[in-house]
């Protein structure tokens, strides 16, 4: 729980400093919000059921549905842009592996009202900001970025229509996980021609933009949005971390337009984050379509990144500041009124609430990690003062109450 505490801290100061909104939304949804956009590997992984009036509900496999309806439940009232962030519990029922579970939590920042790239440059430099506070560097992760305006227009070209769309998104975002073989085996499934099936992998190849803009020409909506998306990163300064990789698709049917993928450079772990633009989703749900945009960042990948680069800390012991000792039942009051003082100034307090001895209590101070025991005796505390250890220096003082903080 310290660990969870302590990387939910970061996620929220993160958001915080970005000038976001928290919301919260219930775990259990209509089963209906998730499985209306079709082709999605999700919804096959949902936890659902009847409930007991008989309506299909599932626990959320992922936060950004239950996010689009809070913003169609706000209709008109909504003040533009809005920006908002989660930390919530979601749950997919999948095949547990190294940074993957099928209980885990997942940070949420979506702006919702601003169409141009700024919004995705912008939540990119939360994500980056992010890493940097807990020490992950752009040599350690990179975010791999494209957008779904690509593999439409290739699509197009071959006279694919819009309906296999999604289906064909799902297949590209395979690309690095399966063997080129079952790739076109599987779009040759969804009905696509020998002819599109190598104009897709081939479009999908490319590494940089400008092999972007010498295929599909320089005035296309997704040349143009990744352009000015780089020249906003060199603004922010995080440039190093982006890499552009036609093939990241994301597997969820709602996006539109940019992409984006945290990945470990080491190759060792699936992907951190990730997330993109969604400028449909709301029509889908029956609303008006906004201009959306946002990422998941989930808790289980990032601890095992963590824990590979040595930068998470020791949890093994508490944060506790000062442990309070009584030496004897008839000084507990006493030591009651010391807790209240030092608790009172902002310091965290460990009360010994039992008879304990010394050798119990100091072993105590070491578990949770405290700093100074305050140890109270018959002499000391007649004569207005404790006895105050520094648990680093070993040293031991007398304090007068007032003095004590």
């Amino acid at each position: 729980m310290r660990q969870r505490s302590w990387l939910f801290g970061h996620f929220r100061e993160c958001a915080k400093v970005f000038g976001f909104d928290e919301f919260d939304a219930p775990v259990l949804e209509s089963e209906e919000l998730f499985t209306r956009k079709a082709g999605e590997e999700i919804t096959t992984q949902l936890y659902n059921f009847s409930d007991k009036g008989d309506r299909r509900v599932a626990l959320r496999p992922e936060l950004t549905p239950s996010f689009a309806r809070l913003i169609l439940q706000q209709g008109k009232s909504l003040a533009l842009p809005a920006k908002w962030f989660a930390i919530g519990q979601c749950w997919r029922y999948e095949r547990m592996t190294r940074g993957r579970r099928r209980e885990h939590y997942q940070w949420n920042m979506d702006i919702v009202g601003v169409s141009g790239v700024e919004a995705e440059a912008e939540l990119l430099a939360a994500i980056t900001t992010f890493f940097k506070r807990v020490g992950v560097t752009s040599a350690d992760v990179g975010i791999k970025v494209s957008s779904r305006k690509l593999l439409q227009e290739v699509l197009t070209r071959f006279g694919i229509d819009s309906e296999s769309f999604a289906p064909v998104c799902v297949v590209v975002d395979k690309i690095e996980k399966l063997p080129r073989e079952k790739i076109e085996e599987e779009l040759r499934e969804l009905g696509v021609s020998d002819e599109a099936v190598e104009g897709i992998l081939a479009a999908t190849s490319m590494r940089t933009v400008e092999e972007l803009e010498a295929l599909i020409g320089p005035d296309a909506e997704a040349v143009k949005d990744l352009k000015k998306l780089f020249e906003y990163a060199d603004a922010y300064g995080y440039r190093d971390w982006l890499v552009f990789d036609a093939c990241v698709v994301r597997g969820l049917a709602y996006y539109t337009g940019i992409v984006f993928e945290g990945f470990d450079r080491a190759g060792e772990l699936r992907a951190i984050c990730g997330g993109g633009r969604y400028d449909m989703l709301l029509g889908a749900l029956g609303g008006e379509n906004q201009p959306m945009v946002g990422f998941g960042f989930g808790d289980a990948v990032i601890v095992e990144l963590l824990k590979d680069k040595g930068l998470m800390p020791d949890f093994s012991k508490g944060d506790v500041q000062d442990l309070v000792f009584p030496l004897g039942e008839s000084l507990r009051p006493a030591a009651m009124r010391v807790a209240a003082q030092l608790r009172d100034a902002g310091r965290t307090v460990d009360l010994i609430l039992e008879d304990k001895k010394a050798k119990w209590a100091f072993k105590q101070a070491e578990r949770v990690g405290a700093q100074r025991v305050i140890l109270l005796g018959e002499k000391e505390w007649e004569a207005g003062n404790v006895r105050v250890k520094d648990l680093a220096s070993r040293e031991e003082v007398d304090v007068k109450l007032e003095d004590l903080k």
